[in-house]
C-alpha cells in the first residue's frame, strides 16, 4: 500500500506541475522579450528537469511496481501505465522539439504549439490523478 501512497503524491505533484506550466509558464513565453527568450528557453530546460526528474523517477517506478504486484487488480494501474507512456510520447515527440527550436529564439508559432501540444500532458496527468486515487480507494 506504501507503494500506492507514493504513486498518488508523485502524480499529483506532476500533476499540479503541469497545470502550473500550462496555465502560466508556457503562455509567458510570449511576453519574453525576442533577444532573451533564447537564453530563459534553456535556463527553463534546466531548472525543470531539477524539479520534475524526481517525482517522474518515483511515478514511473511506482506504476511499474501497482502493475506487476496490484494492490486491487491490473486493470487501473494498465490504463494508468498507457497514459504514462502517452505522456512521455508527447513530451519526446511534441514539446522537446519545440524547445529545442525556442533556444535558437523566439517563434510565436512554436510557442502557440507548444501551449496547444501540452494540453495532451496536462490531461494525461489529471487523468492520472483519478487513477490513482481510484487505486487508494478500492484498496
Amino acid at each position: 500500500m506504501c507503494i500506492a501512497y507514493s504513486h498518488l503524491v508523485s502524480t499529483i505533484l506532476m500533476a499540479g506541475l503541469i497545470w502550473f506550466v500550462q496555465v502560466v509558464h508556457y503562455p509567458l513565453f510570449h511576453k519574453i522579450g525576442k533577444n532573451e527568450l533564447a537564453t530563459y528557453a534553456l535556463e527553463h530546460q534546466r531548472r525543470t528537469a531539477r524539479v520534475v526528474g524526481l517525482p517522474m523517477l518515483v511515478e514511473g517506478i511506482s506504476t511499474l511496481w501497482l502493475f506487476f504486484d496490484p494492490v486491487n487488480g491490473r486493470t487501473l494501474p494498465l490504463i494508468g501505465g498507457l497514459i504514462l507512456c502517452k505522456i512521455h510520447l508527447s513530451t519526446i515527440f511534441l514539446q522537446i522539439p519545440k524547445h529545442a527550436a525556442l533556444i535558437k529564439g523566439y517563434n510565436e508559432k512554436v510557442v502557440s504549439r507548444l501551449v496547444q501540444t501540452n494540453w495532451i500532458r496536462t490531461i494525461g496527468w489529471s487523468v492520472r490523478t483519478v487513477i490513482a486515487v481510484l487505486i487508494i480507494v478500492s484498496a
